[in-house]
C-alpha cells in the first residue's frame, strides 16, 4: 500500500495538469494556422506558428530536463506556468495589432512551457513501482479527454470576446488555464527532493553506475522505443496540423473543424482508460504493432474522400494510432534507463520526438498549400512502415536471444 501511495496522491494532480496543458495546446492547433494565413504575406507560412510552438518544445526539452531535475519538479512545473501565461498575454496582443511575428513569438512561449509540461508522464512514472509504470503513464494521459471538450470550444467560444480581434479572445482565455494549473500543482506532494542521486537505484538502496548516453542511446529497446514515439508524434502532427487549412480548402467551417479536432483529441486520450491495462496483458510489442496498423488505415480513410465524416473518422484513428505509439514508446523507454540516469535518456528522448513534431508541423503547411490534402496523407506512410520494420526486427532478435538462452 506504501508503494502505491504516490500513484493515488500525484498522478491524478498530474492528469488534471496534462488535461490543462493539451487544452491550450488543441487551442493553437485548431485556430493557429487559420490566425496565422489572415496575418502572414505569405501563405505558405501558415502553419509556421504551429511549427514554432514545436521547435521550442524541441528546443526546451534537453534544459527543461536537466532543469526540473536541479530544481526538483515541483517548482519546476510551477516556473513553467508562468511562461504559458505569458504565452497567452503576448499571442492576444499580437492578434490585436496583427502582428504576424509577434503571434508567432506568443506561441513559441506555449511550447517552451511544453517541454516543461511534456515530463508530467515521467514525472509520475519514476516515483511507482515498475508494475505500475505504465498505467501511471497511461493514467496522466488520461487528462487529455478533458481537452478534447475545452481546447477547440474555447477556442470557438471566445474568438470574438474582443471586437476586431477575431481569436484574441481564445489565446486570452488560455491565461485561465494555466492559472488553473498551477494551483493544482501546489498541491502535489513529491519527496522534498524527487530527483536520484548520481549511483542510486529508485528506492533499492544499492549502487547503480552511471552509463554514458551514447551506451543507454544504442540499446535495440530504447532505439525502438524512440522511433515509436518520434515517428508517431510525427505522423500525428503532420496530418493534424494540415487538416484545418485543408478543411477549409474544401469549404468547411470552422465549426466543423472544432467538431474534428475534437474528436481527434478523443481519439488521442480516451484509449488511454484501457492502454496501460493492454501493453500489461498484451505486452508493449503488440500495442505498438496495432498503433502501426490502425496508422495505415487512418490514411486509407483520408484518402477516399473529404468530407466532414473522412475528416472526423481519419483524425479518431489518427489519435488512436499516436495513443498506441506514444504510450507504448513511453512504456518502453521507462525500462531502458536507471533512476540515475533519468534526466538525459528522457531529455533525449523529448528532444527526438519534439524535433520530428517540429519538422513535420514546418512541412505541413507547404504540403497542403502546394500539393494538397492526399500527398500530406501519403506522406505519413514511410514513417509507418520504418516503425512497422523496426519493431519486426526487435522482436525478430528478442526471440533469437530467447531461444538461445534454452538451448
Amino acid at each position: 500500500m506504501i508503494k502505491m501511495t504516490p500513484l493515488l496522491v500525484n498522478t491524478p494532480k498530474f492528469a488534471i495538469s496534462q488535461g490543462l496543458m493539451v487544452s491550450v495546446t488543441s487551442l493553437v492547433v485548431t485556430s493557429a494556422s487559420i490566425v496565422g494565413f489572415d496575418l502572414a504575406e505569405d501563405k505558405s507560412f501558415a502553419t509556421l506558428p504551429l511549427a514554432i510552438m514545436f521547435i521550442t518544445m524541441m528546443m526546451g526539452a534537453v534544459p527543461a530536463s536537466f532543469i526540473l531535475d536541479r530544481l526538483g519538479r515541483k517548482k519546476g512545473f510551477l516556473l513553467a506556468t508562468l511562461i504559458g501565461m505569458s504565452g497567452g498575454l503576448l499571442s492576444a496582443y499580437a492578434i490585436t495589432l496583427q502582428s504576424f511575428w509577434l503571434f508567432v513569438a506568443g506561441v513559441s512561449l506555449f511550447g517552451l512551457f511544453n517541454s516543461f509540461g511534456n515530463y508530467f508522464r515521467f514525472a509520475a512514472a519514476d516515483v511507482v513501482t515498475a508494475d505500475y509504470k505504465s498505467r501511471a503513464i497511461s493514467f496522466v494521459m488520461l487528462g487529455g479527454i478533458v481537452a478534447a471538450f475545452i481546447g477547440p470550444n474555447l477556442a470557438a467560444y471566445a474568438k470574438n470576446w474582443i471586437d476586431g480581434a477575431e481569436f484574441s479572445g481564445s489565446y486570452a482565455s488560455a491565461i485561465l488555464l494555466y492559472i488553473l494549473m498551477f494551483v493544482t500543482l501546489i498541491f502535489l506532494k513529491l519527496p522534498e527532493k524527487d530527483k536520484p542521486k548520481a549511483g542510486q537505484s529508485s528506492g533499492q538502496g544499492t549502487e547503480e553506475p552511471v552509463r554514458p548516453l551514447f551506451e543507454i542511446a544504442k540499446q535495440p529497446t530504447f532505439i525502438l522505443a524512440v522511433l515509436c514515439a518520434m515517428l508517431g508524434y510525427g505522423v500525428m502532427s503532420l496530418v493534424m496540423t494540415a487538416t484545418p487549412l485543408a478543411m477549409r480548402d474544401h469549404s468547411h467551417t470552422f465549426l466543423d473543424t472544432s467538431f474534428v479536432i475534437q474528436w481527434h483529441l478523443l481519439g488521442m486520450f480516451v484509449p488511454s482508460i484501457f492502454t496501460g491495462s493492454l501493453i500489461r496483458y498484451l505486452g508493449v510489442y503488440k500495442v505498438l504493432s496495432l498503433g502501426v496498423l490502425i496508422g495505415f488505415i487512418c490514411v486509407a480513410v483520408s484518402l477516399l474522400g473529404q468530407s466532414v465524416m473522412h475528416f472526423w473518422l481519419g483524425l479518431v484513428l489518427l489519435g488512436l494510432c499516436w495513443n498506441f505509439l506514444f504510450v507504448g514508446g513511453t512504456s518502453l523507454l521507462t525500462e531502458t534507463y536507471r533512476a540515475s540516469e533519468r534526466a538525459k535518456a528522457q531529455a533525449l528522448n523529448d528532444f527526438l520526438v519534439f524535433s520530428m513534431a517540429a519538422s513535420t508541423s514546418l512541412s505541413a503547411g507547404y504540403l497542403q498549400y502546394q500539393f494538397g490534402w492526399q500527398a500530406v496523407n501519403l506522406g505519413v506512410v514511410p514513417a509507418l512502415l520504418i516503425v512497422a520494420t523496426s519493431l519486426f526486427l526487435v522482436k525478430r532478435n528478442l526471440r533469437k536471444n530467447q531461444n538461445s538462452q534454452v538451448c
